[in-house]
């Protein structure tokens, strides 16, 4: 992924504004130079999104930089361009997720889940970006039913101030770390009742005749086959034959595990994964 850049340039004979930077959201940009930063009518603002040059989440917000080029362009009556370096993007640009989550599964001796409880401590940084208290509450704490039939979901979270970069959506934004919670929880769960963790996911798993459902906590979800996902991703995953593969890595010293997720993104996307993996005794996987 390339770093950020941008390029400022100003019309003193009309007052107009032109910037060409590498944003996922150039209208999110504008909008908040405009209103925000310059304090401009919006038509006197021209963004420019050419080649971002990927971005995951880390270039939709607005940076100072973009405005500052704007700013400098006025100022010395010539274009400025500004390129991040490479560690200095390591630095300044949004991070991830910086969660921590205490999470508690009711569920019947035989497997059905009655209620989750979480708490967690979000981290958004010394400072806000621009979607960073939203990422850990709407996308995150909203998802906590995942694809599941809970009748009773309970989420407590707080967005706390560091001192780190600020923290927004990048990879997944919230939905990731829901998922891992959730799944973690479920794989625990069925370790203490003794039962087979694919078969406690397929017992609480929304079946197709429940759509459109609405979550615990006010979610809709329209429609899905989880139970056929679940099966598909068995089958790509051949895990009736892992324990063979298990063997034969543990023959050559490496190690072998086992495990389930599914993903809930939203309203739109879904899917699951099911496989194993070989850790070498370098530490690669």
């Amino acid at each position: 992924m390339e770093p950020r850049a941008s390029i400022g340039e100003f019309n003193p004979g009309t007052g107009d504004y032109k910037l060409t930077t590498t944003s996922q959201n150039p209208h999110l940009t504008k909008l908040l130079v405009c209103a925000f930063v310059l304090g401009i009518p919006e038509h006197k603002l021209t963004v420019v999104a050419p080649d971002v040059g990927g971005g995951f989440g880390s270039k939709i917000y607005h940076y100072g930089e973009e405005a500052l080029v704007l700013a400098a362009a006025k100022k010395l009556g010539r274009p400025v361009r500004w390129t991040a370096e490479r560690s200095e993007s390591f630095l300044t640009d949004a991070h991830g997720r910086d969660h921590v989550t205490t999470i508690e599964v009711g569920a019947t001796l035989d497997g059905e889940i009655l209620a989750i409880r979480t708490n967690t401590l979000a981290n958004v940084g010394a400072y806000l970006s621009n979607f960073s208290t939203a990422t850990p509450t709407f996308l995150h704490g909203t998802l906590m039913a995942g694809p599941y039939k809970v009748p009773h979901v309970y989420v407590n979270l707080k967005a706390v101030f560091t001192n780190t970069a600020p923290v927004d959506a990048y990879r997944g934004a919230g939905r990731p770390e829901a998922t891992y919670s959730l799944e973690r929880a479920i794989d625990k769960m069925a370790r203490e009742l003794k039962l087979d963790p694919v078969a406690v996911r397929r017992k609480n798993l929304l079946t197709p005749d429940q759509f459109p459902y609405t979550t615990p906590v006010g979610l809709v979800y329209d429609v899905g086959n989880y139970q056929a996902t679940l099966d598909k991703a068995l089958d790509m995953a051949d895990l009736a034959g892992f324990e063979a593969r298990a063997a034969k890595s543990r023959a050559g010293r490496q190690a072998a595990r086992c495990g389930s997720v599914h993903l809930d993104r939203g309203l739109r996307h879904r899917a699951l994964a099911s496989g194993g993996t070989a850790g070498q005794p370098r530490g690669s996987i």
